[in-house]
């Protein structure tokens, strides 16, 4: 009977003691899992980057760029502008009978653009030409009548030498011959003067044609059939010009640079125009002249810079942009490139490298170049346009590092 207490007691207090060995392993257990989860959080913090402060780094992006950009020495805004402009008017007052512009029309010189009025300037020219036939009969009468008191004058001198005649038949055959010269003499006046007319009567009907000036472009139209019109709108209610027009190869671009800047614009540099209405499209230029006065107020120098090449889509008042370059550009320079800058890129044994920012933390990216414009190297392969890369100032930074991109 003993014996079964004490194996009962014994079997109890090995379950007391198995029941507390597995609470301690429990309790060992919750202590040890949230260890781990400690360190794990720690290592992949440490292996992050996190628990090192970010460095605060400057950054560039890659992108497409031209030639003209690294070659670029200053930037100026401005205008198209036609150096060839005319506002185009009669010569005289009248009702406008005929016109025919209309915007955008290409124009040679002396092609008519308007009629005034004119049924009583054509009538005065044909009244004139006809009083011309009159001046030229009554000319071949005089100078008929001259030719015979010519002939008639000699006979009786003649005869007077000889004593056939009496001095005062040689008197009348000379007065007679001296009427008939001054006959002569004022009917070719007469001729002359209806010519005159004739003249004058061609010019005010000619002043009646409004022409173009010079070959060019029609820019607006600034009067109707029926209107009155004017030279230089003299009279109340006219209009002054019919049309304004432009030659479209005079067109260049108009900028002002500012005095300080001045040095780097000469005559004969090449430059790069853009225009906004075609962003996508770059303009080979030159420029032309440096306008020898400077406006006070603004401080700047206005400097025409002419096109290499004319576009007819390139049309007078159009916003542009010029780049004054530090030489011309070669064929092959006209195309856009991947580029970035000479200060993102580390060179080591003949091999160049690139830290490039990937969300916050850097990664090495082995980068082959090509050309290079100034401090603008062609990217070959390594970078895709949209990557961001740290500027190589950086010191001491390494791949995985953690960065702050300054704004």
């Amino acid at each position: 009977m003993e014996n079964q207490d004490l194996s009962r007691l014994r079997i109890e207090s090995d379950q007391r003691w198995a029941q507390r060995g597995a609470k301690r392993r429990r309790r060992r257990l919750w202590l040890a899992v949230p260890a781990v989860v400690l360190v794990s959080v720690i290592a992949y913090l440490a292996w992050h980057g996190y628990l090192v402060p970010a460095v605060d780094v400057q950054t560039a992006k890659v992108s497409l760029t031209y030639p003209s950009r690294p070659l670029t020495t200053l930037n100026a805004s401005g205008y198209v502008v036609a150096q060839r402009k005319a506002a185009v008017s009669s010569k005289a007052t009248g009702r406008l009978e005929k016109l025919y512009v209309e915007e955008g029309k290409r124009v040679k010189t002396g092609d008519v653009l308007g009629v005034l009025e004119n049924a009583d300037l054509k009538a005065t020219l044909e009244e004139a030409q006809a009083a011309l036939k009159v001046a030229h009969a009554a000319l071949r009468n005089a100078e008929a009548e001259l030719h015979d008191a010519t002939l008639n004058l000699n006979r009786q001198k003649s005869l007077r030498e000889s004593g056939a005649v009496s001095v005062q038949a040689f008197d009348t055959a000379e007065a007679r011959y001296k009427k008939a010269l001054a006959s002569e003499t004022s009917a070719r006046f007469g001729v002359n003067r209806v010519e005159a007319s004739i003249k004058v009567a061609e010019v005010n009907l000619e002043y009646s044609y409004i022409r173009a000036p010079f070959d060019g472009v029609i820019l607006t139209k600034n009067a109707d059939v029926g209107e009155v019109v004017a030279p230089f709108g003299a009279s109340t209610n006219s209009k002054a010009a019919v049309a304004t027009m432009a030659d479209m190869d005079s067109i260049m671009v108009e900028v002002d640079v500012a005095e300080s800047s001045l040095e780097k614009a000469k005559v004969g540099d090449a430059a790069e125009i853009r225009l906004d209405a075609y962003p996508a499209d770059r303009f080979p230029g030159t420029v032309h002249m440096i306008v020898p006065t400077a406006d006070r107020s603004k401080a700047t120098v206005l400097t025409k810079v002419k096109f290499d090449r004319l576009d007819p889509k390139v049309l007078p008042e159009m916003s542009a942009k010029v780049a004054f370059l530090s030489r011309p550009l070669k064929e092959d320079e006209h195309k856009p490139f991947l580029g970035i800058s000479a200060a993102c890129l580390k060179q080591k044994n003949g091999v160049y490298s690139a830290l490039k920012v990937n969300k916050d933390h850097v990664k090495s990216a082995t980068v082959e170049v090509g050309r290079k414009w100034n401090d603008t190297f062609e990217i070959l392969s390594g970078l895709k346009e949209g990557d961001v890369v740290v500027l190589s100032s950086a010191k001491d930074l390494k791949e995985g590092r953690r960065v702050n991109v300054k704004e």
